[in-house]
């Protein structure tokens, strides 16, 4: 199928719809949205929030159900290497490193589970 300019996918549409649920929810929870969808060379970050003054790095995930796994069981360890590489380039803004982490948000049909500390950073 074809996508011309303006126009997305139904895969896309749910990413989306996905990335705005779990936006809603962690505002919800008191986080401070810093970014959305950052892209670099490296990768891309779905949401960057704020919490105190920890920067939170958070992968959205979105699955109909939980038959092949669910949705964090997807994130596979090159896609956990391919955020922090952009995190790390994200953070090179900074002066002084801030505190952070990097969480994960998986909607297994309309369930959220918010996994926090998600991806440990070696």
């Amino acid at each position: 199928m074809a996508t011309f300019p303006g126009t997305s996918t139904e895969r896309q549409q749910t990413g989306t719809k996905a990335e705005d649920d779990t936006l809603a929810f962690l505002q919800g929870k008191g986080l401070l949205p810093v970014t959305r969808n950052f892209r670099c060379r490296f990768g891309e970050i779905d949401l960057i929030m704020r919490e105190g003054n920890t920067i939170v790095f958070i992968e959205v995930r979105k699955r109909k159900n939980r038959l092949y796994g669910g949705a964090a069981a997807s994130i596979t360890a090159a896609k956990q290497q391919k955020i922090i590489k952009t995190a790390r380039f994200y953070l090179q803004r900074y002066k002084t490193l801030p505190a952070c982490r990097f969480d994960v948000v998986a909607w297994d049909g309309n369930e959220c589970q918010w996994l926090q500390n998600a991806i440990e950073v070696t």
